[in-house]
């Protein structure tokens, strides 16, 4: 069994990816999005977790935790794709928490232009290109850098090389289906 987790700040393309594995390869991978359990509003966090839901917050980090819980217990023969913005080191403990042994995390990563464009132009949601969402970024990939992560930089190139760079890692793609 494989699992591939894809972490990275809004506008990286780790949805986009993820969407066209899960509809190019449906029955060579399973998909899990981070977000289909949507974002409680800063109260709720504080209530459930002690914390915001901001990228240092407890909630990012007990639910990142439970994500990977739930995917230990449906891991089977099929590789497994997760994605969500999810600090590095909350993967990590999140997978030692679960007893996963093996996982291959990549953060994706771009720069503040294609971001920018990205979120304003392609995903109508010119609120999220901000200092904040940008620094998230940078801190993404400085604690990727830091700890010897992959990084992959979708800045300047194609979706579909994208998806095919995440699906060798799955063990699957052009070959396998």
């Amino acid at each position: 069994m494989r699992l591939v987790i894809l972490t990275g700040a809004s506008g990286s393309g780790k949805t986009t990816i993820a969407e066209r594995i899960e509809r190019q390869y449906p029955r060579l991978a399973r998909v899990f999005r981070f977000d289909s359990i949507g974002v409680p509003s800063p109260q709720e966090c504080i209530a459930r977790s002690g914390a915001g839901s901001g990228p240092g917050g407890g909630w990012q980090r007990a639910m990142t935790i439970e994500w990977l819980a739930r995917i230990a217990r449906e891991l089977d023969a099929l590789p497994v794709l997760f994605e969500g913005q999810m600090r590095l080191s909350f993967i990590t403990e999140g997978l030692a928490a679960a007893g996963i042994a093996e996982a291959r995390i990549v953060l994706l990563h771009c720069d503040d232009e294609s971001r920018t464009h990205r979120l304003v132009n392609e995903r109508n949601q010119p609120d999220l290109a901000n200092p904040d969402m940008m620094n998230w970024a940078r801190f993404l990939r400085g604690e990727a850098e830091a700890g010897g992560f992959e990084l992959l930089d979708t800045s300047n190139i194609s979706i579909e090389d994208s998806v095919e760079y995440v699906c060798e890692r799955l063990g699957i793609g052009r070959s396998g289906g």
